[in-house]
Formats: structure tokens, sequence, C-alpha cells
């Protein structure tokens, strides 16, 4: 059996190798560690991304991770988002000798009022928040161990004066990362209020839509025909800047007009969004996994998406439709079986809904992904704030759980937000409602 310690901490993945550090032994971790694939285990905590790009981008090509881990996503977040928000990235790399790291923890710290907290490097923007795991992690026993690696971790993170936190707030993070367990789910953690849907794809569209009922795909013709009476209908990806530029800028005005409705906060409202939105759409290296497109009724773009083609699965992430009569022959609903057919046609096996419990991802799915979030206080302000987070969270979960409550909440919310948009603008607040495209 081999031994394993924590010995350099890096501040600078740009600059020279990392100085050692006040070493972190962890106990737990000797003796446990086997011989044949880890030697000393060194964590480096780096508070940039640029000089972990090889090595981040060599892991994207065979690790365990989602795509909103990847570099390209991360780096446009920090660019239009994060600096806005005065982030600091603290990036925790493990290596186990020569090689790709045994793994990548994009984590950073930012402000809650007063408080600093550690958290998921873009997290707001990811529908699922988990480290990059070489395939070596499991076989070393990194999961059981994990525990104590967190340990010394966070205390390596707060040992840096610019980086210490009042308490951490892991959210959205999935039980499983590719073909491993999460490690994080070994913290204690708690269920995330919302769930994730999934639909296993089959070989062909019509294997895979003949699953629908045969009223149901009556129904669809139907629609797709009242739907044509308004102009040819037209299913496009553009290949343009300009045009991309145009999915996202329509995708921004329905999503908002919709969230008016809600009366929920809009997220794309806030400082950088719309740019990195446009930056991911168009950038030349993330429109290799971006995918948007539209739905044409005539010249009217009555339905958009933007979602993520990563590996074997398609991720559905935004998406919107027109109002009015239109919406009545669901243009939302034509323009998701397309996106459907695509993926299968593309090799998919997999069709991710993400996060959200909108019933319109129920009728296609087949798989209900657990999502689960970890706090703990890391001082007292930070204890306070952890005990009051867990209350809204509770309480939260328990109404989103409750069809009644739910329901009676999403109304009186509603309601606010029709009154606050009440004036000359009212009417164009009306917004689409995605629960059933």
């Amino acid at each position: 059996m081999g031994k394993a310690e924590m010995l350099a901490y890096g501040r600078n993945a740009a600059a020279s190798p990392p100085a050692p550090a006040a070493a972190w032994p962890l106990a737990k971790l000797k003796a446990e560690v086997r011989r044949d694939v880890t030697q000393d285990l060194k964590i480096g905590i780096h508070e940039t991304l640029a000089g972990l790009e090889a090595d981040w981008r060599r892991m994207e090509e065979h690790a365990d991770m989602s795509p909103f881990q990847s570099f390209d996503w991360l780096t446009a977040w920090l660019k239009h988002i994060g600096r806005a928000q005065g982030v600091l990235p603290c990036i925790a790399v493990g290596r186990c000798g020569p090689g790709d790291p045994l793994f990548i923890m994009p984590l950073m710290i930012t402000r809650s009022g007063p408080l600093r907290v550690l958290t998921w490097l873009g997290s707001d923007t990811n529908d699922y928040n988990a480290p990059i795991l070489h395939a070596g992690f499991a076989v070393a026993g990194g999961v059981r161990l994990f525990p104590a690696l967190w340990t010394g971790i966070t205390a390596m993170i707060r040992n840096t004066p610019r980086l210490r936190f009042d308490f951490v707030n892991l959210a959205k993070m999935p039980e499983t990362v590719g073909n491993q367990s999460n490690p994080f789910l070994t913290l204690p953690v708690a269920l995330t209020a919302s769930r994730a849907h999934a639909a296993t794809l089959a070989a062909s569209w019509d294997e895979f839509y003949g699953r629908r009922s045969s009223a149901t795909r009556r129904r669809d013709r139907t629609k797709l025909r009242r739907l044509g009476e308004f102009g040819e209908v037209t299913y496009f990806e553009p290949r343009d800047d300009g045009g991309r530029r145009r999915i996202v800028s329509t995708l921004i005005a329905l999503k908002s007009r919709h969230l008016a409705r809600m009366g929920v906060r809009n997220l794309f409202a806030s400082p950088g969004y719309r740019a990195f939105l446009d930056d991911i759409a168009t950038g030349g290296k993330t429109r290799n996994f971006v995918h948007v497109s539209g739905l044409k009724v005539g010249e009217t773009l009555a339905a958009v998406n933007l979602g993520l083609s990563f590996r074997n699965c398609f991720y559905h992430i935004l998406m919107s439709y027109e109002t009015g009569d239109i919406a009545k022959f669901g243009p939302g609903a034509a323009h998701l079986r397309e996106l459907l057919r695509q993926a299968i046609a593309s090799g998919k096996d997999r069709f991710d809904f993400t996060i959200g419990d909108e019933p319109y991802k129920k009728e296609w799915c087949d798989r209900e992904l657990k999502l689960y979030d970890h706090l703990a206080p890391a001082s007292f302000a930070g204890a306070l704030a952890v005990a009051v987070g867990k209350g809204y969270l509770g309480l939260k979960r328990a109404i989103k759980n409750s069809p009644l409550a739910w329901r009676l909440y999403s109304r009186a919310r509603s309601m606010a937000g029709r009154l606050k948009a009440a004036g000359p603008a009212a009417a164009d607040a009306s917004g689409s409602d995605e629960t059933n495209p």
C-alpha cells in the first residue's frame, strides 16, 4: 500500500510550479490508495484558469464531467458574468505523479451580502454542478476517502487570506458524474427543490416517437397542420454569427416576458448575461457544442432554443416561443419534436431536459434525476447563514413537492408579477407559458 499526502499548494498555475505549503496529511488516505494507481497526492489551488487550459482540455477528451464544467463555458462565464460580480476563482486540482490530473474542482469565492461563500464556478448558469474526474479517481478510492480529502481542500483555501470564506454552498449536484458516483454526495447533503429529467432515445425517430400514444400523435399532427395555416413551418439551425445572435436575442426577449408574467426575477437583465449567451453561441470554440435553432412559421420566428450537444447527450437548456393565436397550436412542442428527431439522427442516446419539473418534460422522459445541495459553515456568521439557508431550502422543497402549495404559490407569484408590470407595457409582459409548449 502507498501513502498519500497533500504536499503542494499552487496559487497560480500560470506561474512557476507551486512551492510546498503547509502540508495537510490526510490520515484516512494513508495506506488506502493503491500503489499501482497513484503515488503521492498533490493538491494545487489555482486562482486563474489560464495556466490550466492544456490539462483541462485533455481532461475534456476522456474525463467524467458535464458540459457545464468545460473550459470554454466557464471561461466565457468568468469573462462576462463573474468579473462583474467580483468573484475569485479557486480551482482545486489533484495530481498523482505525471500525467493528467486526478480531478479538477472548479470553485470560486463570491459574496452573499457581507459574507463570503465558497461555491461552484458559474453555479448560477449551470444546470449541473460537479467536479471533473479522471477514471482513476474511482479506482483510487476517491469516493470512499472524499470527506477527508474535502476537509483538506477547504482548509487549504481558507489558509489564503483573500480566499477565506464564511460558508460553503454547493448546489444542484447530480448523483453521478459521467460513469462515476459523485464524491460530493459523501458530504451531508439535502435534495434540491427541483429535479432534472432525461429521456432515453431510440435507434430511430419512428421507434422513439412510437412510444407516444396514437391519440397524442394524432393531436400533434392536427396542431402541426393548423400551425401550417399561418405559413410554412420550417426548422433551421443558423450557421452564421448574425443568425445565431438573432436566436439568442429572440430567446432573451421571450424568456424575459415569460419571467415577468411568472413574477420571477429576470436573470437575463443582470450584468453580463446577454453577452455571455452571445459569446457561447458565436465563440469559435463554444459554438462546436452550443446548439441554437429556431422554428419559423411563415416569416415569424415562432420558437427558439439554445442547447448543448456534448458527447452522447443533447442538453435542452433554454427555450421559448411566441404568444398570441399561433401559440394555440404548439410551436414550442413542434420545435421540441424536431430537436428530439435531430438528436436521434446525430447518434445521441440521451436527451437531457435538465433541471425543472415542468409537466411537458415528464411526458417525454423515462428518467428522473435527483440533485443535491451541500451547506456547511466556516465561521460564526456563516453558521447563522447556513441555518437560515437550510430552513429556506427546506421550505422551498416542501412547497414544490406539494401540488396544492406549489399551485397556490405560483398563482400568488404570477399575480404579483402582473401587478408589478401593470402600466403601458403590461400587454407586452403577457409572456409565454412554457410549462406546456
